[in-house]
């Protein structure tokens, strides 16, 4: 007769009991650790999370890859002749999963425990308020932050449960090139992937159902990403509603949308938004709420459980925002003032920047030109097109523009920027959003010639310009042009 195993859990009574090994989770428990911290970080699946495993990095390799391709095949326009790429899908793919490898020493567990945080590998629950069993152990830490990230929203459409489809999770593990990938939905990650894989030589069909890409931007800016998309063959259908998804055979589906047309794919990727994980987490035995945007945290991501956060993209009501790892991390600075120094801390203070990675990038910080129009009486709109910049003119990139909108006073309320290398164009513009600067401030500094950052300066210098609508400027202009 076997004789009966007792369950000894061991107790752990750390500072801070982080939930989730994503990017906001390990930023808290690194900065946690590094103040002194004892802190137990839980993980059931991959370290790194959604950004290293499945999203930010692997996304970007592919992107960088694509773009190496397409910059032969426009390599003629600065008179070098060479032969269409050939591009090996599988190698493609085997360079995004090495970067992957690369990158990830720097999220592994062995990484984490070196400085000292207690990594449990294993699913977590919480038992009661103060308490979270994890594999063998049991938690009972002053302060807990779920930090559990978000997964792809799979919409209700007919047919698409008896299929087999891609995600963001999935679409990296293709060895073998698509022949015709449909893509479902035309927000960050739906634009971005449509376009890498047109450029590694895939036929790709791109379906939005609302009436444009990139729904939450400025239309005057998502109109260069859409038009760059079709210039480079992606089939983009706008307003595209789907009645149905069959598999017609292996290898073949059939989209059939709501107007009677029919797209027939090998492939189809959706990308139709994100949605937060909070699933088998016990809210309800700790007391936490939540909700379809997440677990509901106040404007110091606390939740209903005083002694508990939750950050990132699985946060939700009044601290739910946009679901960025930049913005995760913001999550993890704050938090920690909180949770370890019990500084006040409040969501919204700092302007957050969002960026779109395709060719050509869309960049965007504050308020669109509608939000500030509905916000304020009256605004003025600062615009400079990448063709007058000289750098642009060199390097044939010449296509989008920069569009800031500022009040009569010179107050930055918002920027987007459609153009080259705008993810990193963008941020001066945070900056002085951040600081109270205002656009004479970008005017007034001197800027590296040639560079593609003069559209800042170019874009700033057009507000203090003379203008039907400053009268007095003119007068002053007169005055001393008289006075000699």
């Amino acid at each position: 007769m076997k004789q009966a195993v007792k369950d000894e859990r061991q107790a752990l009574q750390p500072d801070l009991c982080v939930i989730g090994a994503g990017s906001a989770g390990l930023s808290v428990a690194a900065i946690a650790s590094s103040l002194g911290a004892s802190v137990v970080l839980i993980e059931k699946h991959k370290m790194g999370g959604e950004c290293l495993n499945a999203g930010c990095v692997p996304s970007k390799a592919l992107i960088a890859a694509a773009h190496q391709a397409q910059g032969v095949r426009e390599a003629g326009r600065f008179g070098i002749r060479v032969e269409a790429p050939e591009v090996d899908f599988a190698e493609v793919q085997r360079h995004v999963k090495e970067t992957i490898a690369a990158i990830a020493p720097m999220d592994s567990k062995e990484r984490y425990e070196a400085m000292g945080v207690r990594v449990i590998q294993a699913e977590a629950r919480f038992a009661d308020a103060m308490t979270v069993l994890a594999g063998n152990a049991t938690v009972k830490a002053r302060s807990f932050v779920v930090a559990t990230g978000s997964k792809p929203s799979v919409p209700a459409i007919p047919g698409l449960d008896r299929i087999r489809y891609l995600t963001n999770e999935t679409v990296f593990d293709l060895t073998e090139r698509p022949e015709h990938l449909v893509v479902l939905g035309g927000g960050a990650v739906g634009v971005e992937i449509a376009q890498a894989y047109r450029r590694l030589g895939v036929t790709v069909s791109l379906l939005e159902a609302g009436e444009r890409l990139l729904a939450r931007e400025d239309p005057e800016m998502t109109e260069v990403i859409s038009r760059s998309l079709r210039t480079e063959g992606v089939a983009v259908r706008t307003g595209a509603s789907i009645a149905r998804i069959e598999q017609e055979q292996p290898g073949r589906l059939g989209i059939l949308l709501a107007n009677g047309e029919r797209i027939e794919g090998s492939h189809l990727l959706v990308a139709a938004g994100r949605e937060p994980r909070t699933g088998g987490l016990g809210l309800e035995a700790a007391g936490i709420g939540a909700d379809a945007s997440g677990i509901i945290v106040d404007q110091g991501l606390r939740t209903s459980n005083r002694r508990v956060y939750a950050i990132g993209d699985c946060a939700g009501g009044a601290g739910a925002g946009a679901r960025f790892t930049h913005v995760a991390n913001h999550h993890a600075g704050l938090v920690i003032r909180n949770a370890l120094f019990r500084l006040p801390i409040r969501l919204g203070r700092a302007p957050v920047p969002r960026v779109v990675y395709t060719a050509p990038e869309l960049a965007s910080v504050g308020l669109t030109e509608a939000q500030a129009k509905a916000k304020h009486k009256t605004v003025r709109v600062l615009r400079w097109a990448f063709a007058d910049n000289d750098r642009a003119r060199a390097e044939k990139a010449e296509k989008g523009h920069i569009k800031a909108i500022v009040t009569p006073r010179g107050r930055i309320l918002g920027c987007s920027i459609a153009g080259a290398h705008a993810g990193e164009l963008i941020m001066p513009w945070v900056l002085a959003m951040g600081k109270g600067l205002k656009v004479s401030d970008l005017a007034g500094l001197v800027y590296p010639y040639p560079t593609f950052s003069e559209v800042t300066k170019s874009a700033a210098v057009e507000f203090l310009k003379p203008s039907a609508r400053n009268p007095w400027l003119r007068r002053l202009v007169s005055l001393v042009r008289r006075l000699g």
